[in-house]
Order: C-alpha cells, then structure tokens, then sequence
C-alpha cells in the first residue's frame, strides 16, 4: 500500500478552514483521485495544523492519480482554505 501525505505546518499568522477543508477540498481529491481510503488529521498537539493521507494500491494508481486531469483543479483549491503551503510525503506502509 502506498500513502500519500499533505502536511499543513503550524506557521505564523497562518490560516486554515478546517471545515472547508473536510467539507469540500478532500472530497473533491478523492472524487478526482479515487484512493482507496482516506484519513484526515485535525492537529492537536504537534508541527502540522493539519494532515491527510491518501491510500493507494499501488505506486502506480498514485502516478496515475497524480497525473489525472482534476488533480489542477486541486492544486488551485489550496488557497480557498489555508494560507500554508503544503508539505507532501510518498510512504509505503506494511
């Protein structure tokens, strides 16, 4: 299984809709990317005001849903709820 990580770092006079975030943002990247599961992360106590995971099959579906057509749509998404700029991870888990 591979996962793919977007972390929002906690950063000075930052912003970040959390409901905006869960309510419209990740549905639309798992509309657009269809992982297998996804979680995502509120921080309580840590770096990262924020974090979600993606969970893939394989390197490829990643790629793939990396290289989709909406995946522009998401990118341009950002800036409607957070002012960080993200910090992304490619992991395989076990």
């Amino acid at each position: 299984m591979i996962k793919f990580s977007v972390f929002y770092p906690e950063t000075e006079d930052a912003t970040f809709d959390h409901d905006y975030y869960r309510s419209k943002h990740v549905p639309l990247c798992r509309e657009t990317w269809q992982p297998v599961r996804t979680e995502i992360d509120r921080g309580v106590n840590g770096p990262n005001v924020a974090a979600v995971h993606f969970f893939f099959s394989t390197e490829e579906d990643l790629q793939q849903a990396m290289a989709s057509k909406g995946t522009e749509a998401i990118l341009s998404d950002v800036s409607n709820y957070t002012s960080i700029v993200p910090i992304t991870q490619v992991s395989e888990t076990f």
